[in-house]
């Protein structure tokens, strides 16, 4: 069985490192995540440039038995 939790992870990077972002924060505190869909991309944009990123994830993890 499986719940999903919905996060949102940031970077000056790139969209991958704000996955990985929001994965990494959310292991201290969530066990045996599974996978993960993307949901929303976004970012802030800075003198014509992409200055951020902004990722909304939903990530599966298993329940304790």
């Amino acid at each position: 069985m499986y719940k999903k939790i919905e996060l949102t992870g940031s970077s000056s990077v790139s969209s991958d490192e704000a996955i990985k972002n929001a994965i990494a924060r959310a292991s201290k505190s969530v066990r045996n995540m599974r996978w993960f869909e993307v949901v929303e991309t976004r970012g802030h944009i800075d003198n014509d440039q992409v200055a951020h990123w902004q990722v909304t994830i939903k990530v599966g993890f298993t329940l304790d038995e």
